[in-house]
């Protein structure tokens, strides 16, 4: 499994073709659960152990803990890659888990099964760990990890099928009403509600459990009620602005002014004629006048300094045939969706199969600035 950092998580490999990363976060939570575990949970539940075991089986239970969590995201991400779903990754952050599905259900089915297949499994663990429990009785540190581990499984899955957008549950809500209203927007709209309802009242539920003597759980249950609602309304405005791109389409908001850089073009050269003076983030390659591929910042930076003078702008592009391209009448909105879903920040725009502007996500952006005025 190769491991790689960067500035805010660590990558460790991939699970079915899936990239895994952990948040930095993830790590605070490993930590403040073990502590928990040692300190609180397992002293007040098996007295008489020394303190090794504590936490030593605290350390064990948390980092199976968030085994399940991961089984927890890959059962969404396979069942979403059964329907041809991109996954772009599967994160561990602080709050948990999440798979990283870069476009939305085609229909209330796909929803519904994909929102579905987490709980299963978690389900599923809560099973196995209670069974693997009630067989290890006569080991009283085994049975403790696994029968926390069942009760703990048992919890996340209940609590993750409460209708609160977007917990699974929530989404599970807005397949039902989808399903019935035939309205994909109306559905995200009533579930993103409900779910800011039940952020509000988790958050009331922390308070509560703070001011009766549970200081640090009430103070996370808060946390994540604020998180869950945060999520919610995030969805709603995301709702709110899908409205604005109904009926228009790329070309309202593409920009028709774009670079073009010679292909015997040098990095250093492109750097100084172009970087430095027109502020670009994407250039169109063109040799004999002929659009031949796509340059962009990123692509730059894969290039040692040392090695700008003898390395060409054909060395690092993408060519055309390569990147996705889209229509000048294509609906802004499903441009939008497919950069999401590419990972992508810019698109050269064609017409009748030539290249006439470029649509990016600033460009996007300045286009609904326009319709706010």
């Amino acid at each position: 499994m190769k491991t790689s950092f960067n500035k805010n998580q660590i990558s460790l490999g991939s699970i079915y073709g899936i990239p895994l990363t952990f948040d930095f976060s993830w790590f605070l939570i490993l930590f403040f659960l073990t502590w928990i575990l040692a300190a609180s949970y397992f002293p007040s539940e098996y007295k008489g152990w020394e303190k090794v075991y504590y936490w030593s089986i605290g350390a064990v239970t948390s980092i199976l803990f968030f085994v399940s969590v991961l089984l927890h995201e890959v059962g969404h991400a396979v069942v979403a890659k059964k329907y041809n779903h991109n996954v772009k990754k599967i994160k561990l952050f602080i709050f948990g888990g999440i798979s990283e599905i870069t476009e939305e259900p085609k229909n209330p089915k796909e929803e519904l099964f994909i929102s579905a297949a987490g709980p299963a499994v978690t389900f599923l663990l809560a099973i196995i760990f209670y069974g693997l429990a009630y067989l290890s009785k006569g080991n009283i540190y085994l049975y403790a990890l696994f029968h926390y581990l069942g009760l703990i499984n048992l919890i996340l899955g209940i609590f993750n099928i409460l209708p609160g957008f977007p917990l699974d549950g929530g989404r599970i809500l807005r397949a039902l009403i989808w399903q019935k209203k035939k309205d994909f927007n109306k559905a995200t709209q009533t579930a993103a509600g409900i779910g800011r309802v039940f952020g509000f009242i988790v958050i009331a539920f922390g308070f509560w459990e703070a001011m009766a003597g549970y200081f640090i759980d009430g103070i996370w249950m808060s946390f994540i009620g604020w998180f869950l609602e945060s999520a919610a309304f995030s969805q709603i405005q995301t709702g709110k602005i899908s409205k604005y791109f109904e009926g228009h389409i790329v070309e309202d908001a593409m920009s028709k002014s774009y670079g073009l850089v010679p292909a015997d073009t040098t990095i250093a050269e492109f750097i100084q004629n172009d970087i430095l003076i027109k502020h670009r983030r994407a250039f169109i390659v063109e040799e004999q006048g002929k659009n031949i591929g796509l340059l962009t910042i990123h692509d730059i930076k894969k290039v040692p300094q040392e090695k700008w003078e003898q390395t060409y702008v054909t060395d690092v592009m993408k060519p055309l045939s390569e990147i996705k391209i889209v229509d000048i009448n294509h609906p802004l909105e499903e441009a939008l969706k497919e950069m999401n879903r590419d990972g992508v920040n810019q698109m050269p725009v064609t017409e009748d199969g030539k290249i006439v502007g470029m649509l990016s996500r600033e460009s996007i952006l300045s286009f609904l600035t326009t319709l706010n005025k």
